[in-house]
């Protein structure tokens, strides 16, 4: 007899219409999917790298044929505009897969090491051992982008993954799940587990071999205790409070242009959103203007040329009206926006600017993940990074300036995973760099290096040629002590003494 499952009833955010329903799996079925994951993984990890990259090539060929339909699911799952769908979920993956097949192999490959002169005669390697079962947890806000990246990656170092998508946001995570059968993926290498928090939980104690959350840092605080238990490594990718610092030698135009897309850009719903504008109080009055005439300017909608779309979790707006009305009780100023009681209801809301606030209101110690940008004036340079870095989160920042020296001087003094230069957000889109944050924002990074080499264990392996009967170091030790102390004296000394150090050499292998 089949098993009833419950559904998950598919909401679209933007419209309030029910648009689909996907089955959730039953969590009694937890431990099939780790069987089914491990005797996959058998096969799949001795597979040449090669082989492994022809499964993604043809994944990236069915992505590029259906992307304006995956376009189109991503916008109606989450309420976000079509070209953001496609700019920020669907490239950013094609880019990933190209940047493995292109990097991927000199990257895992077996890496030769220097030796100390001590171990005379070995030779060192670094092999790259994958973990094997991999549990993929990944968020609503980038739902195919930061699902489709790490899974990616982990698959390309010969891991098996098991994806949970957000239950928030359904279809798309059914949409991975085809588009991993279309490919031709082999039965157990990826499997996609559909459902909530109890879904969730249940494969985050199945002791997968490595685990990979993306989202708030209060989930992933939990996750961390539950893998400490059992010393299963983790990567978390969690919030941001990002500052964005605009000097007054910046191109003004381009700043003000770049703040509303920094902050408003997926509703405001980015970890790496823009959400604290520092501005030099000299331009201060001017940059607030060029701002406010910026966001009049966009559009929100689910039309093609609309700009903004909407929010995705309603309990996401909720947080966004408590932060607002908090800074307004506390003497904040509305520049942009209504005031929450004039709120429509649903999920579009007003792009907010709000001056007057102070370091101890909850719109700048909280993340707002939602279309919400507070803006402060700083007097110099010093002050602005003291500020700047006064916050439990660390994940990416932005400094605008026409200084190059200052821009680079200041860069490097953030607390910061990422830092972006007259521009914001975007080191997220280079592969080649990596990604993650500091504090609070996260443990670990992926993309670049790292994005490959996290899923694998690091193996040294020293080789002897196995020719000589025995080695300085092993029994016995009689009379080795003195001519130890004379060999690591005059290698470890300042100034080497390399004839000492050989003669003393060739009379210790004398005593073997």
């Amino acid at each position: 007899m089949d098993e009833i499952q419950e559904k998950l009833k598919v909401i679209a955010p933007a419209t309030g219409e029910q648009i689909g329903e996907v089955s959730e799996t039953p969590v009694n079925q937890v431990d099939r999917f780790y069987q089914k994951g491990k005797t996959a993984f058998k096969q799949w990890s001795n597979l040449t790298f090669s082989d492994r990259g022809k499964y993604l090539l043809t994944l990236k060929g069915i992505i590029v044929e259906e992307m304006d339909e995956i376009a189109k699911t991503i916008a109606a799952d989450t309420g976000k505009v079509v070209t953001e769908a496609l700019i920020a979920d669907i490239m950013p993956t094609l880019d990933s897969i190209d940047h493995i097949i292109n990097h991927g192999e000199k990257i895992l490959l077996r890496k030769k090491v220097k030796t100390p002169l001590l171990l005379i005669g070995k030779k060192s390697f670094i092999e790259y051992m994958p973990r094997g079962v991999v549990l993929i947890i990944s968020p609503w806000n980038y739902p195919f982008q930061l699902a489709m990246v790490p899974m990616l990656s982990a698959l390309a170092s010969g891991n098996t993954v098991i994806l949970k998508p957000s239950e928030v946001t359904p279809l798309v995570g059914k949409c991975i799940e085809e588009l991993f059968v279309k490919a031709g993926f082999p039965v157990g290498v990826v499997q996609v587990a559909h459902g909530g928090k109890e879904v969730g939980a249940a494969f985050t104690n199945g002791k997968p071999d490595y685990i990979f959350f993306t989202g708030s840092v209060r989930t992933g605080k939990m996750i961390q205790q539950v893998a400490a238990k059992e010393l299963i490594p983790t990567t978390l990718e969690l919030g941001g409070k990002d500052p964005m610092i605009v000097f007054a030698d910046a191109h003004l135009e381009r700043a003000a242009k770049g703040a509303a897309w920094a902050a408003f850009t997926n509703s405001g719903q980015v970890c790496m959103s823009a959400e604290r504008l520092y501005v030099e109080k000299t331009i201060y009055p001017q940059f607030l203007s060029l701002l406010k005439k910026e966001i009049l300017t966009l559009k929100q909608g689910t039309d093609e040329d609309a700009d903004v779309g909407s929010m995705t979790f309603p309990a996401q707006k909720e947080i966004v009206m408590d932060q607002l009305e908090d800074a307004l009780r506390k003497g904040a100023k509305l520049e942009t926006g209504l005031l929450p009681g004039q709120w429509e209801s649903g999920l579009f809301l007003p792009l907010t600017v709000v001056t007057n606030v102070s370091h101890e209101m909850k719109i700048i110690r909280e993340e707002s993940f939602g279309p919400l940008l507070p803006v402060i004036p700083f007097e110099n340079e010093e002050e602005v990074i003291q500020l700047a870095n006064d916050t439990v989160y660390g994940l990416n920042a932005s400094v605008w300036t026409k200084d190059k020296n200052k821009a680079r001087r200041v860069a490097s003094k953030l607390v910061s995973g990422a830092v972006v230069i007259n521009d914001a957000i975007i080191s997220i889109a280079n592969h080649g760099l990596p990604f993650g944050g500091t504090k609070q924002s996260g443990i670990g990074r992926y993309h670049g290096e790292a994005g490959l080499r996290i899923f694998c264990h690091e193996k040294a392996i020293v080789e002897d040629s196995g020719r000589k009967i025995s080695e300085i170091h092993w029994y016995p030790y009689k009379g080795k002590f003195p001519l130890f102390l004379q060999l690591f004296k005059s290698y470890f000394r300042t100034n080497r003494d390399w004839v000492t150090f050989a003669i003393t050499y060739l009379r210790i292998l004398k005593k073997n």
